[in-house]
């Protein structure tokens, strides 16, 4: 469970005071996948990063019970001087499994060939995409937070193989996804909410919060 409870959270622009989260509270349930709608640039990323621990509230409380995972996407636990296979086996110390094992389920799902022993930093943005997704999967979370989707890649079998697995860590573990986009959410979610002005509406289902965005848009 990841619960807020009157979080507030704003950036200074500038020029003026930009509001992500005005007072908010709210409750990510296990078991209960939440899609959240919200426009580019009213802070989704920051939304999820702050379910992740990676940024604080400016006021209020966030409280989690619940093993939650690092953002899709997030590269800040890797080395970009080092490999695929350098990292993978990094990472997996840190969270106490076997280097071995997050290898080679990243080394098969991502299909990176050669590459996996080539540095990071010579990877193009979908090569770093299938890694970063990869390496997410490779790890057994309660909650796992995605912003805005799966990767961005023109890759079929990547696709194939991370849209299958994620399918199936679903029936025993919840997804929290951010987009501006209601298609995004409609194969994982069911409840969902809008982000507008700092409050985040929540819905039952999918549809009704999606009438709400698309009134505002």
């Amino acid at each position: 469970m990841i619960e807020f409870q009157n979080v507030s959270k704003s950036f200074w622009t500038g020029t003026q005071r930009k509001v992500i989260l005005d007072r908010a509270s709210f409750r990510v349930e296990l078991g209960n996948s939440l899609g959240i709608l919200a426009a580019n640039g009213t802070g989704k990323t920051t939304i999820i990063n702050m379910m992740a621990g990676l940024e604080k509230p400016d006021e209020g409380t966030i409280r989690k019970t619940s093993r939650v995972s690092f953002p899709l996407g997030f590269m800040g636990g890797v080395n970009g001087k080092h490999s695929a296979k350098e990292n993978c086996r990094y990472i997996a110390r840190l969270y106490g499994l076997d280097p071995d094992y997050v290898e080679s389920f990243c080394r098969w799902v991502c299909g990176l060939g050669e590459y996996f022993e080539m540095p990071l930093s010579t990877y193009s943005s979908g090569m770093r995409s299938r890694f970063s997704f990869s390496l997410l999967l490779a790890i057994e979370f309660d909650i796992y937070l995605i912003d805005e989707g799966m990767p961005a890649t023109s890759d079929v079998e990547f696709n194939r193989k991370a849209g299958n697995i994620l399918q199936e860590r679903l029936k025993n573990s919840t997804v929290v996804i951010v987009s501006h986009s209601a298609r995004t959410l409609e194969r994982f979610c069911r409840s969902a909410a809008v982000l507008k002005d700092g409050k985040l509406y929540q819905f039952e289902t999918l549809e009704e919060a999606k009438r709400l965005y698309d009134y505002q848009s």
